[in-house]
């Protein structure tokens, strides 16, 4: 068994690659980073280190690794024997995997089983916006007789690392990876440690909704704060709170759009809230604030389960609240935070509501996070 794992940075190793390596495949690391993939070429193995209730270290060995930007033809070489394919690279570069992976799939000899392709990313079906990519790079009229494509739901806390860790990871003890069972029509590949269901929304908008938007709400107040760690800002009343006010909405949510049970929601909140506060993870609210336009745009964490809420008739107060921070986070480190910031010197506020979440003026939504824009831009 062979699987290509496009992006070998530490969630790659350390979550995905390390569950594909212990299901027994032969594992293909994908990268476009010069000296990490030299380093994985020329090493023999890789330990990740999972802290928290359970800690244990797991040595990873039997990988190769393919430079995708030099090694084209190796590459493509790699996906036509491959059974699965999957990436964790982020959702706005998986328009540039997508030719080379459907280079592999046009390579794979005629009558040869379906390989089965995943995008790992934080994104409400992110296989499907590589299926998509894919599809335009694909040249015959015979993909689906070639490849299935499947979407997934990942959930695993890995911080940034130690600068003298090398190819080693850190990770915290909990993970989640749910795959959808139908594209699979009932041969679904054996992976230890996958969670397959029939229907992924789900389970996509429970982690997105809650560790997402639970993370994210913490790094921006933390931030405000002076805080440097994220665990340190669960630690602050004030924060906590906060946290706690945001993800109540989006536990209203889960609840009233998919039927899960209160009680069953709240515990998973209260785990998440103990994930983000292991003293063992060195992750820092600078790290995870990051990224406040992609954060704050209209499919994801914040305004995404906000706007169902409105569209319900439900209080988005703490979503509010927590999208009044992100307006806040102001790092000079991080470009995104850099053109939100101009952007919110330059435009209106009815303009930057438009064009940095994507409501439109008609959305039950709107005229609540126009108040907190307004209130942003005047304080």
């Amino acid at each position: 068994m062979k699987a290509v794992h496009f992006g070998a940075g530490n969630i790659g190793r350390g979550f995905v690659g390390l569950l594909l390596s212990n299901a027994g495949y032969e594992l293909v690391f994908a990268d476009v980073a010069d000296a990490l993939i030299d380093a994985l070429a020329n090493s023999d193995s890789y330990s990740v280190h999972e802290v928290g209730d359970d800690p244990r270290t797991t040595e990873v060995r039997g990988y190769s690794a393919l430079n995708s930007a030099k090694q084209a033809d190796e590459l493509t070489a790699a996906i036509a024997s491959a059974d699965i394919v999957t990436t964790a690279v982020g959702a706005h570069i998986l328009k540039f995997v997508a030719p080379a992976i459907a280079a592999g799939i046009a390579a794979r000899p005629a009558g040869a089983p379906k390989v089965a392709v995943m995008a790992c990313e934080n994104a409400i079906n992110g296989t499907d916006i590589l299926r998509g990519e894919v599809e335009s790079a694909y040249a015959g009229d015979d993909l689906a007789e070639r490849a299935l494509f499947a979407n997934t739901a990942v959930d695993r806390i890995v911080p940034a690392q130690a600068p003298d860790a090398g190819l080693d990871v850190t990770v915290e003890n909990y993970f989640e990876w749910a795959i959808e069972t139908p594209p699979f029509q009932g041969d679904v590949p054996t992976i230890p440690g996958v969670t397959w269901v029939d229907d992924l929304e789900p389970y996509i908008e429970r982690k997105l909704f809650t560790v997402n938007t639970g993370h994210a709400t913490a790094a921006w107040f933390g931030y405000a704060a002076g805080i440097e760690k994220i665990s340190d800002a669960l630690a602050d009343a004030s924060v906590a709170a906060k946290v706690a006010d945001a993800l109540a909405d989006t536990k209203s949510l889960i609840v009233t759009k998919h039927g899960v049970d209160d009680a069953v929601q709240t515990a998973y909140v209260s785990k998440i809230l103990r994930r983000f506060a292991n003293p063992n993870l060195p992750d820092t609210t600078l790290r995870v604030g990051r990224g406040p336009l992609r954060k704050l745009s209209r499919h994801d964490r914040f305004i995404s389960p906000a706007a169902q809420l409105a569209e319900r008739g439900l209080p988005a107060n703490g979503l509010l609240a927590a999208i009044g921070a992100g307006l806040a986070f102001d790092s000079a480190d991080d470009p995104e935070a850099v053109e939100l910031q101009r952007l919110l010197a330059e435009l209106s506020s009815e303009q930057a509501v438009t064009q940095i979440t994507g409501l439109e003026a008609d959305h039950p939504l709107y005229a609540a996070v126009l108040q907190v824009f307004q209130a942003h831009q005047q304080g």
